[in-house]
């Protein structure tokens, strides 16, 4: 079943971009974007979207957006500078400077439905493994982003799913989860 996707962004020409990236996909079904998150309440109980990419200005208060029927992931869409504390508020982060695929595979998991059918799939990406082996050196999001040439938010978010996929919150569990995986040795710790 296609994941039902509402983009929520103000600029035309971003939304052009994200709808063909994600058009060609066949995992997702586009729902007609919306420009403001004004009427955006009455639109997720009419369209019944599985996942909101929305830009986090738009919206004060992302909990008043969680209370319907009909579970939805919400994934910030970043291109400009977001509070920390905001950008936690969401299911991922999707920073515009990512790669298509990276945008399309973050979207994808955040959703309710990807994520019951992903359910004992524990496997982190190439990518996700490199954020984990850093992050069990001891460096900071900022290390880790200058260290793969990514953005912080993309590091962010791949921490959200190394969080997801190994149930494991605390970095020093991660690095235990690290070297039981033969992904570091005690050599590599600081």
């Amino acid at each position: 079943m296609k994941l039902r996707l509402l983009i929520v962004e103000p600029s035309e020409v971003i939304v052009e971009g994200l709808k063909a990236i994600f058009d060609g996909q066949m995992r997702f079904k586009l729902l007609e974007p919306e420009s403001s998150a004004l009427h955006l309440s009455d639109r997720l109980v009419t369209a019944r979207p599985d996942v909101v990419l929305i830009n986090p200005t738009l919206v004060d208060n992302v909990a008043h957006l969680r209370g319907g029927e009909h579970p939805v992931a919400l994934v910030a869409l970043v291109y400009q500078y977001v509070e920390r504390d905001t950008l936690k508020h969401y299911d991922a982060v999707v920073d515009i400077r990512d790669g298509k695929a990276l945008i399309v595979e973050t979207v994808a998991q955040a959703s309710p439905g990807e994520e019951e059918s992903h359910r004992g799939s524990y496997e982190l990406t190439r990518r996700e493994t490199a954020v984990l082996v850093q992050l069990a050196q001891g460096k900071t999001n900022k290390e880790i982003a200058d260290a793969l040439n990514v953005s912080v938010h993309t590091v962010i978010s791949h921490r959200k799913n190394i969080i997801h996929k190994t149930g494991i919150k605390s970095v020093a569990g991660l690095t235990v989860y690290a070297m039981l995986n033969n992904l570091i040795d005690e050599s590599s710790l600081v």
